[in-house]
């Protein structure tokens, strides 16, 4: 395993797009995860789909700072479950799925090897049955797209999806052929689950989420953090893990995701991960 480090350019909202890229590109990265985050990030997905030369301006900014461009990861809204690629209404989910295309279309022109997005969630409205029914066929569906377009697609398993734990992780992947996981400890470490058991997703993980985090608290810092990340990364060694090490940090009013200091914590995780590849 090559130690490929990445940074997300949404752990810096306070600052300029161009001036968070100026910043990743001085603390050493490799590459840069970009958030398409509509309503929450420096790009929203929208006003990027309306200009058709947004994704060669990227590669270039991203290029002319020495960075590769590691993942694109899609959410369409703030609300996960408004626009979640199982939602009962169908136009939502046609929606979910042109966005999706327009997102592969703009890694294809940035150059970014892989693209994550939400698994979905579970509707009250129906039987769980249902909602992973469907689920797992806009997953298909999503991954014969990537593949035809040369990308890696991954689903990040988090806090209030349709895969909030381990285990259903595990089963959604086991029962969706191709299917990779974009890998985030953080969103198990928040309810206690300990890291022997979310190990077995390693061997699923084509991109990987690194901050800190403990019992009750998504992200906290490098200090206070609980997860063993010198045995995560042995486990992706045994794994022949070949994908970004992204640190992301966040900085939004969510989950106490506004408590810490993004860039020491950030320095922090990138030194130490450096460190066990010397």
């Amino acid at each position: 395993m090559t130690l490929q480090l990445a940074c997300a350019d949404f752990t810096f909202p306070l600052l300029s797009h161009d001036n968070s890229l100026d910043l990743i590109s001085m603390l050493g990265f490799d590459g840069v995860d970009v958030g398409l985050f509509e309503g929450r990030s420096h790009l929203f997905p929208s006003r990027e789909f309306a200009n058709a030369s947004a994704a060669k301006t990227l590669k270039d900014k991203v290029t002319d700072r020495g960075l590769n461009i590691a993942d694109v990861f899609l959410q369409m809204d703030p609300d996960f479950k408004a626009f979640a690629i199982n939602h009962p209404d169908a136009y939502r989910r046609e929606k979910a799925r042109d966005w999706f295309l327009r997102t592969l279309d703009y890694a294809s022109r940035c150059e970014s090897p892989h693209v994550t997005a939400l698994p979905g969630v579970l509707f009250e409205e129906e039987s769980a049955a249902d909602s992973l029914g469907r689920c797992r066929d806009e997953l298909a569906w999503r991954i014969e797209q990537s593949k035809a377009a040369g990308i890696v697609f991954g689903v990040e398993a988090h806090v209030g999806s349709i895969a909030p734990d381990p285990q259903s992780a595990l089963n959604l992947v086991n029962s969706v052929p191709e299917l990779t996981l974009t890998l985030d400890y953080t969103h198990f470490t928040r309810d206690g689950v300990p890291d022997s058991q979310v190990e077995p997703l390693v061997a699923h993980a084509s991109h990987f989420h690194v901050r800190g985090a403990r019992q009750d608290r998504l992200q906290c810092s490098f200090n206070e953090n609980v997860i063993d990340y010198a045995r995560v990364l042995d486990a992706m060694q045994r794994e022949a893990y070949s994908g970004y090490v992204g640190v992301e940090y966040v900085w939004i009013d969510w989950e106490h995701c506004n408590e810490v200091d993004n860039l020491s914590e950030t320095i922090l995780f990138r030194d130490f991960l450096r460190s066990k590849f010397n």
